[in-house]
């Protein structure tokens, strides 16, 4: 049910903001892992590739089991003054910026291989399956606790989508300009620099954290569960799940989705420095992608209004694989060229990440009319499960193909620089994993995803009609 309108203030540019802080905070630490850890670890401490990608794959499937979990403690908790999902931000801001910090440390240089990648395995199941889950999923979920409304939840959606953006900027463009240093022509990861700099994030996502905290209110008021919890276990949910064609379209989506992007983000450590020997490219190319999110944040709400957000979707990821196997082919020696190409690849991809939060408010909507109950965080925590798995095979498989092309941790250490087969290598993995998570994406959104516009506002309609006083 709805708070009643005179006891709390009407939803506005405030929450928008607060929102954009939230993810603002997650992904301090979130893309900082994307962009820095793998490369910290393959060329600061020395740590094979397959090792780094097979630690991060392992955390991510257990990810996908504390996720639901999470989502289960959300939906059976109580309701605070503060709100069902608002207290978890508060809770574990700290814990998680911490644990993000200790990953980082370049004095393990210094300790015996036997203890580098343990430390790691420990660090990272800490950060990323422990406290990450439990801010991220109440985080998420809160979505549809703020408003009831589908405008105001695109809104948010686009600008969480904003906030992890914002994120990816400063770190895409600080890291490359200050952690790097040009050694013999190549550019080298500096290890002591690189752990400043993940103190200095870990602090700015605290602040981030509390800044949600403080700005945002939740509305939608769900009672607190009571009575026979016989249906409410994980198998059970599990099991209404399968049966469940929005959300696990939805989950298959995410899988391919994330394994494409990551694996652009992953690789943009690999490519500037290694295939193009510039790390300053990479911070322009960032400030590039920013650019073409900012245009796909632009024109991806009228779209989705005009058109449907399952429906832009499809085209939007069309274009982002066409441009990417366009780079394959062209294979272009100018680095500009291939930052202009990554600029157009981002703005397919920015429109669907701005819908993406928007779409599974829709399937929760869905979920809640198919069902009679309304379970944000645990349909919220599937989703992230689906989003644990893409990010486990991009880990993975950018690890294992840098191992498989041959990519040398001592030829990255020494800056002696990798031999012309390994380049090819990495510009191949960074063009052709791409274009074909795109081209599943899109086919999965048309083909299997049941959820276009005429639906999503009849459900909308119908759950006004219920919640109605």
């Amino acid at each position: 049910m709805l708070r009643k309108s005179k006891e709390i203030r009407p939803f506005g540019f405030r929450d928008k903001i607060g929102y954009l802080f939230g993810d603002f905070g997650n992904d301090f630490t979130f893309i900082l892992s994307t962009v820095l850890l793998m490369k910290f670890y393959t060329d600061v401490l020395g740590v094979s590739g397959s090792v780094v990608g097979t630690v991060m794959m392992i955390a991510r499937f257990a990810d996908g089991f504390t996720d639901v979990a999470m989502g289960r403690i959300c939906d059976r908790g109580k309701t605070r003054r503060a709100g069902k999902f608002k207290p978890w931000i508060l809770r574990m801001c700290i814990p998680v910026a911490l644990t993000s910090f200790l990953m980082y440390q370049s004095s393990l240089i210094h300790t015996p291989i036997w203890f580098r990648i343990p430390w790691l395995f420990a660090t990272y199941i800490l950060w990323s399956s422990v406290f990450y889950t439990s801010i991220n999923i109440p985080y998420g979920s809160m979505a549809s606790a703020i408003s009831p409304e589908a405008g105001d939840r695109q809104s948010l959606s686009t600008f969480r989508t904003m906030g992890g953006t914002l994120a990816g900027l400063i770190i895409g463009v600080i890291i490359p300009l200050y952690a790097y240093e040009n050694k013999d022509g190549y550019a080298v990861l500096n290890g002591d620099k690189a752990t400043a700099v993940a103190a200095v994030f870990s602090l700015l996502a605290v602040l981030c954290h509390f800044l949600c905290y403080k700005l945002v209110t939740e509305r939608v008021k769900t009672p607190n569960a009571t009575g026979d919890r016989s249906e409410d276990t994980v198998v059970e949910m599990l099991k209404k799940a399968r049966k469940n064609r929005p959300l696990i379209s939805i989950i298959a989506a995410s899988v391919v989705m994330l394994l494409a992007q990551l694996t652009l983000q992953n690789m943009a450590a690999y490519i500037y420095p290694d295939f193009y020997g510039t790390a300053v490219a990479q911070s322009v190319s960032t400030i590039v992608m920013m650019v073409g999110m900012i245009l796909a944040a632009i024109v991806s709400k009228p779209l989705a209004v005009r058109f449907g957000k399952a429906e832009i979707s499809v085209v939007s990821n069309l274009f982002a694989a066409g441009v990417c196997l366009i780079l394959f082919f062209v294979r272009p020696q100018n680095v500009w060229v291939y930052v202009a190409f990554q600029g157009f690849c981002w703005i397919g991809l920015g429109i669907f990440s701005m819908v993406s939060w928007a779409l599974i408010t829709d399937v929760i909507d869905d979920s809640e009319l198919k069902y009679g109950r309304r379970e944000d965080g645990s349909v919220y925590a599937l989703y992230s499960f689906a989003r644990k798995l893409g990010q486990a095979l991009a880990a993975g498989a950018s690890g294992w193909l840098l191992d498989g092309i041959g990519y040398s941790e001592n030829a990255a250490i020494s800056g002696e620089g990798q031999s012309e087969s390994v380049l090819q290598g990495i510009f191949n993995i960074s063009t052709i994993v791409p274009a074909i998570g795109f081209s599943a994406l899109a086919l999965i959104l048309w083909f299997w995803y049941p959820l276009r516009k005429k639906r999503v506002e009849a459900n909308i309609k119908a759950l006004k009609e219920k919640h109605r006083p």
